[in-house]
């Protein structure tokens, strides 16, 4: 009996991951394992670090993500490469994309790709961050705020971890007024619902 119960927690836990559908738009989190990861989840209180946007490629999901240079990267990929393969899937909530509005969001992906990384998390478009690139994403192509934007000394900056990150980025000239939108901002928004995880 014991072991057809654990077979059926297996099961379950598994058609539950199966269940999941793919879909163009989606918005998926995980803890990276970059040198800055801890940096940026202590200075956002969040477990979350980095993030993408989910798209179909010749019948195939893809991450499209910032990540040395905005790329896409096959979401099972992606999602190895993620502390311990935690993830959280997002998509709108009480609202299922149009095909018109898919396009929109992909012709406007396609004006970030192969962009550098912003290390410096600033707010133009020559280089990109992750929740940069899909806030930027939603809010051009669908005119969608998809979490509060702030400025860097809105977040926690007081651990050592977090000023040995900003003194090597920007030395003794710390831009604190800076526009930033973090990866929790967007995992909290209101206007998504969590579709799929792994925890």
């Amino acid at each position: 009996m014991r072991y057809f119960f654990i077979i059926g927690l297996l099961f379950t836990s598994y058609t539950a991951i199966a269940d999941y559908l793919p879909q163009d738009g989606d918005i998926i989190f995980q803890s990276s394992q970059s040198n800055q990861s801890k940096a940026v989840e202590q200075a956002t209180k969040s477990p979350y670090s980095h993030m993408g946007i989910i798209f179909t490629k010749n019948g195939k999901p893809y991450v499209f993500e910032a990540a040395s240079k905005v790329v896409y990267t096959p979401l099972d990929k992606w999602i190895n490469r993620g502390k311990n393969k935690k993830y959280v899937i997002k998509r709108l909530k009480d609202r299922t994309l149009s095909a018109k509005e898919i396009t929109n969001l992909k012709q406007v992906a396609h004006t970030f790709e192969n962009k550098p990384y912003d290390i410096w998390f600033g707010w133009d478009d020559n280089y990109i961050y992750c929740s940069e690139l899909v806030w930027k994403i939603y809010n051009r192509a669908l005119k969608l705020k998809i979490g509060q934007l702030q400025t860097i000394k809105d977040f926690n900056l007081s651990s050592p971890v977090v000023k040995q990150k900003l003194k090597e980025r920007y030395g003794n000239n710390i831009p604190y007024k800076e526009t930033v939108i973090s990866p929790v901002a967007m995992f909290n928004s209101p206007l998504l619902i969590t579709v799929d995880k792994r925890d």
